[in-house]
């Protein structure tokens, strides 16, 4: 921790309303930045997805359960990957708390992976996790919107992510998709966030920069993966990889 001024009560009052006109003028801009994300144009989806969920057969305006907005988790989870992807973890051990506050207020958020569902309930099963998640495999879900990449796309360079065309690491990668269901009964998608767009929705990081020593992310990659883990792996022999999985320490591997 860097050692700081040490001040009477008197200049840390001066300097700390200093800061908060800053603060204030950040709030407005993100009420601001907010309308202006309402106001985009929208884009009717025409494609007929299904999805494999516990209750069956479910489509895209199944999800919906009623109410006119849904936000989707893309969830980074392939088909044969035993544990999700850590940020991906870390992002819906905060989404949970919220569920109910969101059904309440005309809002359903549903996860989707490109794992099977008997997959998906594993994992879901073992991080004692109760939403919906549901399983596009077979789909054209994930690749439509952006968050799956074909291996010619990988091999080309030529993926689309966080609206721009280039290298990628793997086939799946994070992300929100949120969309609307008009009075007719039509779906249409009205955003997408990829990356560091979905931050705020990690409560944890919103506290940390509140502390003296901050998000204090100091490993060899300066983000989550030096220091999240798994909610159930706190303290495990281990380590997180570039691309968000957990490796296992080669003895606990073996014991595993």
């Amino acid at each position: 921790m860097q050692t700081q001024k040490i001040v009477s009560r008197y200049e840390w009052l001066a300097a700390r309303t200093a800061l908060l006109a800053k603060e204030k003028e950040m709030t407005r801009l993100r009420d601001a930045l907010a309308e202006e994300r309402r106001a985009l144009p929208w884009v009717k989806v025409e494609k007929n997805y299904v999805f494999d969920s516990p209750r069956g057969k479910r489509t895209l305006a199944d999800l919906f359960e009623g109410r006119s907005q849904l936000i989707v988790k893309h969830f980074m989870l392939a088909p044969g990957q035993k544990d999700g992807c850590v940020g991906c973890s870390f992002e819906m051990d905060h989404v949970v708390a919220a569920l109910q506050h969101l059904e309440q207020h005309d809002v359903k958020f549903v996860s989707v992976a490109r794992a099977p569902l008997n997959e998906i309930e594993a994992f879901k099963t073992r991080m004692d996790w109760h939403f919906d998640w549901v399983s596009s495999c077979g789909s054209d879900f994930n690749y439509d919107f952006d968050v799956s990449f074909t291996p010619a796309q990988l091999e080309t360079g030529e993926a689309f992510y966080n609206y721009k065309k280039g290298p990628l690491p793997l086939e799946d990668l994070s992300g929100f998709s949120v969309f609307a269901k008009n009075d007719k009964g039509e779906i249409l998608h009205t955003y997408s966030a990829f990356g560091r767009g979905a931050e705020e929705v990690l409560g944890t990081y919103m506290l940390l920069d509140l502390t003296p020593k901050g998000r204090n992310e100091t490993g060899p990659r300066h983000n989550l993966t030096d220091w999240v883990r798994h909610h159930d792996r706190y303290g495990a022999e281990g380590h997180v990889s570039e691309i968000g999985r957990w490796v296992a320490a080669p003895s606990a591997a073996c014991c595993a």
